[in-house]
């Protein structure tokens, strides 16, 4: 779907739409939403998030900590929003049916974790907010008179057993998507759950937070679709956040290059892994305001027209700066083969890094981890480090990127980026690296301010 100055052409032959926890949480905005999809009928496949605030609700039900009394707080809030939805649906009898059950499960979920603490049995609680809304959104389609109903991802959405994190098995999705899921399309609509998958052995597993994207990437990528709609609260990407910068301005179209960058380095409106399926299929991204369509908003594409030296200002906050000493890297072989096996043994991903002759600067971002920076960076992992190093650990920080094209290679633009931020201290410069990025590392209580400087600087001069 193309949409410009609030005209809407049509030039897929299957899209996928996914909506986020804003875009359905409630009946009205499952209205609008409905009212999309049918205004595109290559939309066969639709799939959503848990309604606004029930996803946090399902994650404080996981804690250890919580107590019962606040346990049956939080079902009970769970519950409201759910019988809102279902009131306001008219309480069909087939779909109150549906709702009841999953509560009830949700409920029952919650009493084995207690005796279990097991991450399987929470990666089951956490999809429960999906499927009701996967099952709401189909009664309100069919309420407009389309035909549509609830499918359940777990079905062709194959993952491994790392529960919390799942990994995607590609081929295998393809295949049971093929299978079990393409046949359905020609006949209605069918709307999925995101962020949820299964095992080889059929035990719910979920992708991590944002990853109701992914999925949608990732489905669209095995339906072999035209185009990935993400519909969402705001209208597209910006030129940086808005809240930050009050003069931001969409960005009509995008590369996949230039928005894997923006997503991976803190753009709120794309989870960072859901460029990588639309990559490798070529399909076209475009993101949306579910509460305005009429407003437009960014395609994201193989090939752009236009290619500037600057696109956007993007942050990525809480940021932990890892630092390792050894007079054993002078001059050596395999200081930095062995410090990297170690991190990967521990499941640490490192986004940056800088060296000199006997130090070594890494990057680690928290925002995706499950744990807080202590956990991420166990007691076992920088005891292993300091076998052959002297480490320091910096958090409360923030990692500010320009992304763009060709900055490398691009005179005057360090002049350009550092010379408003002679007033900052910069803990970290990273570039060269990829042509679409130049990176700085800053106090995070700064980084708002950094924002704004650059993006005056770079947007609005």
């Amino acid at each position: 779907m193309s949409i410009a100055s609030g005209a809407v052409t049509f030039v897929s032959q299957l899209t996928v739409a996914k909506f986020g926890g804003t875009s359905v949480a409630d009946f009205d905005a499952m209205q609008r939403c409905a009212d999309i999809i049918i205004a595109n009928p290559q939309t066969r496949l639709v799939v959503v998030s848990a309604s606004s605030g029930v996803t946090n609700q399902l994650v404080a039900l996981t804690q250890a900590e919580t107590t019962s009394d606040e346990s049956k707080a939080l079902i009970k809030q769970i519950a409201s929003i759910q019988y809102q939805i279902l009131d306001k649906l008219g309480n069909p009898s087939d779909v109150a049916a549906k709702i009841d059950h999953t509560l009830s499960h949700i409920s029952t979920l919650v009493e084995r974790l207690k005796l279990t603490r097991s991450k399987a049995v929470m990666d089951e609680l956490l999809s429960q907010g999906e499927m009701c809304s996967s099952i709401f959104f189909a009664a309100v389609l069919r309420g407009k008179g389309a035909s549509a109903s609830a499918f359940d991802v777990r079905q062709v959405l194959r993952t491994d057993n790392h529960h919390g994190r799942a990994e995607p098995q590609i081929e295998q999705i393809a295949e049971l998507a093929q299978t079990h899921l393409k046949p359905l399309l020609t006949e209605q609509v069918i709307v999925t759950q995101g962020f949820v998958g299964a095992d080889s052995e059929g035990n719910t597993t979920t992708l991590g937070r944002g990853g109701s994207d992914y999925s949608a990437a990732l489905l669209a990528e095995a339906l072999q679709a035209d185009a990935l709609e993400i519909w969402t609260d705001v209208a597209g990407i910006y030129t940086t956040d808005p809240r930050l910068a009050p003069n931001a301005r969409p960005i009509a179209e995008i590369s996949f290059n230039e928005a894997a960058e923006m997503a991976t380095f803190g753009a709120k409106v794309l989870h960072p892994a859901t460029i990588l399926p639309a990559v490798r299929q070529k399909i076209q991204v475009f993101v949306g305001s579910s509460w305005a369509p009429e407003q437009g908003g960014t395609w994201i594409r193989h090939k752009v027209e236009s290619e500037p030296v600057y696109r956007a200002v993007a942050v990525r906050r809480d940021q932990t700066l890892l630092n390792l000493h050894s007079l054993q890297m002078l001059h050596a072989q395999g200081f930095l083969a062995e410090t990297f096996a170690t991190l990967a043994r521990h499941k640490i991903s490192v986004d940056l890094i800088t060296t000199s002759e006997v130090n070594v600067s890494l990057t680690l971002d928290k925002t995706g981890s499950d744990s807080s920076g202590q956990g991420l960076l166990s007691e076992a992992l920088l005891q292993e480090l300091s076998q052959h190093c002297r480490v320091r650990v910096e958090d409360g920080l923030a990692l500010v990127a320009v992304i763009g094209n060709n900055i490398a290679s691009t005179a005057g633009v360090c002049r350009r980026v550092f010379g408003v931020l002679e007033t900052y201290n910069v803990r970290m410069i990273c570039q060269g690296a990829s042509p679409h990025n130049l990176c700085i590392l800053v106090d995070e209580s700064e980084a708002a301010n950094v924002i704004r400087a650059l993006h005056e600087n770079l947007f609005e001069a």
